[in-house]
């Protein structure tokens, strides 16, 4: 999928739309993110010597994931974070790198779903996490003004 189709998926946009292509290989979906080195999450963290913060890298992990929830992700629906677990930074992911995840769904209650992460850098194990979110109604949209 690309950056256009995930957006068919995923209700983020602009600078928070954290891949540049996705992809379902039976129950694990991948992701991957090249990083250039412009990116606003870069900016200050560190001068001199950037490294993608890990709560962005948990971010993409989360995104990738939705990817295999394509059937309940639709206009309206928001993914929400609802807790990271066993989270662990084993390399840093810096300007030049491309990014790539490897999910899988543990198990689902819906509209609560349990999954495993990990992003890497070539062969190199970069972060890896256990993490659930919900599949809600996106209440903003909704709403009247």
């Amino acid at each position: 999928m690309t950056r256009e189709e995930l957006k068919n998926i995923l209700p983020h946009r602009d600078e928070m739309l954290l891949l540049d292509e996705a992809s379902r290989e039976g129950d694990e979906a991948r992701g991957v993110l090249n990083i250039r080195g412009d990116e606003w999450f870069l900016r200050g963290h560190f001068p001199g010597a950037p490294v993608v913060p890990g709560v962005m890298l948990c971010e993409i992990l989360a995104q990738s994931c939705c990817v295999l929830l394509a059937d309940v992700m639709s206009e309206g629906k928001l993914p929400m974070y609802t807790g990271l677990n066993n989270v662990k930074f084993r390399a840093p992911v810096r300007p030049g790198d491309k990014f790539e995840t490897r999910c899988s769904l543990k198990r689902s209650k819906p509209p609560f779903y349990f999954a495993h992460g990990a992003g890497y850098v070539g062969d190199k194990l970069c972060v890896e996490a256990e993490f659930s979110f919900a599949v809600t109604e996106n209440v903003l949209c909704s709403q009247k003004s």
